[in-house]
């Protein structure tokens, strides 16, 4: 196999530090979006896990919540769930806190902790595919180990 990007051996590192072992896939194809991702993996858009960063509002707390690539986030009943309104924050923010560019944000292995939460919806699939680091490379893992492995609050999203 080719050397990885850097990108993608934080995230490998960071699954191996938590326990969980991943082998990270990189597609000739871009799995930016959770469609382009589904396509790439073969898998249901559901099984995507999109990793999306929220900023509170009142706070200035940035959250990252795990989502199932078919599901919408409701914003007021997941700021209900956190106390206090949410806000989407600029990509430049976003690569700040995490590390890596919006489409190939993975759930864990980010520059910064983010206290986390986990769709429900991910936990009726075996199989969940996510980012690892860049717009074209994806893992595969149970979405209980990455619960696990992000120590991720489950919640209701959609």
């Amino acid at each position: 196999m080719d050397e990885l990007p850097s990108a993608c051996q934080k995230v490998l590192d960071a699954a191996s530090e938590s326990g969980l072992a991943i082998e990270i896939r990189l597609m000739n194809d871009t799995t930016r979006t959770a469609e382009e991702a589904a396509a790439a993996c073969g898998c249901a858009v559901a099984q995507i896990v999109k990793s999306l960063v929220f900023t509170g509002k009142e706070t200035g707390v940035d959250y990252l919540l795990l989502v199932s690539g078919a599901n919408r986030v409701d914003e007021a009943g997941v700021a209900a769930h956190l106390g206090e309104p949410l806000k989407r924050p600029r990509g430049e923010h976003v690569r700040d806190v995490t590390g890596f560019a919006i489409g190939g944000i993975p759930p864990f292995g980010h520059a910064n902790r983010l206290r986390t939460f986990m769709d429900e919806d991910l936990l009726a699939f075996p199989e969940v595919w996510a980012a690892a680091g860049t717009p074209n490379a994806v893992f595969a893992a149970d979405p209980a180990a990455i619960r696990d492995a992000t120590q991720a609050s489950v919640i209701r999203v959609a």
